[in-house]
């Protein structure tokens, strides 16, 4: 090539060495990209955008350009998770965090050293309070750790901490003494405070039952929520997560409003992840709050502009709980205690008409609805409401790229006869892809109030993706972590989306698959992770940045990884590692 026929100017940024994963066409989507697979190719940036794509790109090397050698591991799209709590992640990671943990000796272990490295100063009572989470029902007999398990640990500093999947609290005596929670105190309308003999509370807090304790627990300060955005941000990026969908942004358990900590953030130029934010829908309220969240939506884009990295897109409804304290929505009846309390099929946090009205008020405003569901119930009611605002607004009139992204997230349990359903409204499944599995311990704590039958709609991945539909450019599968329930790392979640098991090495592995037949292929939940997850955030085939793909014009938000996945066996995708991350072309990690 002749200096005279080189590009001018040259790239700025030039990836060779490796192979590349470039995601699912235009024309592809949403359906089946089983025979996608890396390329030997090299991809030029310039300006953060991608501008070729060839085996050789030796002509766009100029004095300048940066030159990385992927060393025969594979460049794909950066990830985006498009279900995570980043702020409350950061939060743990900076406090009591018991993630890392599997039983009460580790928990122990973890309370006591932070305890230590963290006392009380003076007359301050919130530094009195150890707070924090990541503690694993499957480490308790029956998921409830007790107040005198915890007392044992700290008995005098009251002690509050969040489950995995913070639809649980554990609490020693000192802080439910503070609560003024006893045997007298009634359960919330939407939680259950677990119960000794006589009445009294035995230490573990479900669901709405958390907020007894919460109120009278200190709440982060506007510092230590910047400190905690930080830290997601940094520990996202080494995970090559570029953008992700902030699941819970507004007044949520009297937390404060997170959409201050990333407009700090923004004002201080830190931020280098791509938001959406989904504002909290408050579920003893109704559709009179639209107007609210309306007006909180338009402040921002107008102070922060349509280009911002933070926007406030969405709108977050929790339709129900979770099983393993009987909170899910589900169609029939729970086995044991469950089936035989007060809520025999769960507790619908928001459903039936409820729903409807909520999801057809916030399509009608330009919203998309992002919507927690665990239970076959809430799925349904979930999937009727999207109907009726189909109906109502006219959604066969809208352009294919309508900026309203709707999706449902979790989905542990669907009916058969809803799998067709997101096809045929082009709502999309946003997967924790993790939880498909086979875990011994979790399933001591489900099969006993579910029973084994309805494992047969356990996280229907496979059969939504490739269910024949009439909205064929909407992907069909967006990803998430739900971080901190479960780690933020994507790769371990592909390899589960792979397998329906945890890695052999875990020591929670089952040999035996959950659902085989629901399996994606590699490319299915790669692409689930990084193009999916961008459409939903706005930024698929069709609008105005797009990412989640390596094509010519894509935003660079790309990552780098060890080895070519594809090229080993599918019991070994969770050992890729990512070793490089850029946004926009600029290295963030690596």
């Amino acid at each position: 090539m002749t200096t005279e026929s080189r590009p001018e100017p040259p790239a700025d940024l030039l990836f060779t060495g490796g192979v590349v994963y470039r995601g699912p066409g235009r024309d592809r989507v949403s359906g089946s990209v089983a025979g996608a697979a890396p390329e030997a190719l090299e991809v030029a940036v310039r300006d953060g955008i991608i501008v070729a794509i060839d085996a050789d790109l030796s002509a766009w090397r100029g004095p300048d350009t940066e030159v990385v050698d992927l060393a025969g591991g594979m460049l794909h799209a950066g990830f985006v998770d498009a279900h995570i709590h980043p702020i409350q992640g950061g939060l743990e990671r900076l406090s009591s965090d018991l993630s890392e943990g599997a039983s009460l000796d580790d928990y122990a272990r973890i309370i006591t050293d932070y305890a230590r490295t963290n006392p009380p100063r003076g007359c301050d009572a919130a530094r009195a309070w150890i707070t924090g989470g990541g503690w694993a029902m499957s480490a308790f007999a029956g998921g409830t750790p007790s107040a005198a398990a915890l007392d044992a640990i700290e008995a005098i500093r009251p002690v509050f901490l969040y489950n995995r999947d913070h639809h649980g609290a554990w609490a020693n005596s000192a802080a439910l003494a503070l609560a003024g929670i006893t045997a007298e105190t009634p359960d919330p309308a939407d939680g259950r405070i677990e119960r000794l003999a006589d009445g009294s509370p035995q230490g573990t807090l479900h669901e709405g039952a958390a907020a007894l304790v919460a109120a009278v627990a200190p709440t982060p300060s506007p510092d230590d929520e910047y400190a905690a955005l930080l830290e997601a941000q940094r520990y996202a990026h080494s995970l090559g997560i570029t953008g992700w969908h902030d699941a819970i942004v507004g007044d949520y358990f009297g937390a404060s409003d997170t959409a201050l900590v990333y407009r700090r953030a923004l004002a201080e130029g830190r931020v280098t992840v791509d938001v959406v934010g989904a504002l909290w829908w408050d579920r003893a309220r109704g559709t009179e709050q639209v107007a609210e969240l309306v007006a909180k939506r338009e402040a921002h884009a107008r102070d922060l502009g349509p280009a911002s990295r933070f926007r406030l897109s969405a709108v977050k409804i929790m339709a129900d709980g979770v099983v393993e304290n009987g909170t899910a929505s589900m169609l029939e009846p729970y086995l044991g205690e469950f089936g035989e309390g007060e809520h025999p099929r769960g507790i619908a946090f928001v459903g039936g008409q409820a729903l409807t009205d909520a999801v057809i008020a916030l399509d009608a405003a330009g919203f998309s609805a992002h919507i927690h569901v665990i239970g076959d119930r809430a799925t349904r009611d979930a999937l009727d409401a999207f109907e009726a605002a189909s109906i109502a607004n006219d959604w066969p009139s809208r352009p294919t790229t309508d900026a309203r992204r709707h999706h449902l997230a979790h989905l542990q349990f669907v009916h058969p006869d809803d799998v067709a359903r997101f096809a045929a409204l082009g709502v999309t499944a946003n997967m924790q892809a993790l939880w498909a599995c086979y875990e011994p311990q979790m399933r001591e704590l489900t099969v006993p109030v579910v029973g084994p039958e309805r494992t047969a709609t356990q996280y229907p991945f496979a059969s939504i993706l490739r269910t024949v539909g009439a909205t064929d450019v909407r992907p069909r599968l967006c990803a998430g972590s739900d971080w901190p329930v479960s780690t933020p790392d994507p790769w371990q979640a592909i390899h589960v989306a792979v397998n329906r098991t945890l890695p052999v090495d875990d020591p929670e592995h089952d040999p035996e698959p959950l659902l085989a037949h629901e399996a994606l292929t590699l490319a299915e939940a790669l692409d689930a992770y990084t193009a999916g997850s961008a459409f939903i955030n706005g930024r698929g085939p069709g609008d105005a940045h797009v990412t989640g793909l390596i094509e010519v014009g894509a935003v660079a938000d790309l990552a780098a990884t060890d080895r070519d996945p594809f090229a080993g066996p599918a019991p070994s995708i969770h050992a890729t590692r990512t070793v490089g991350t850029w946004v926009a072309g600029r290295r963030v990690h690596g």
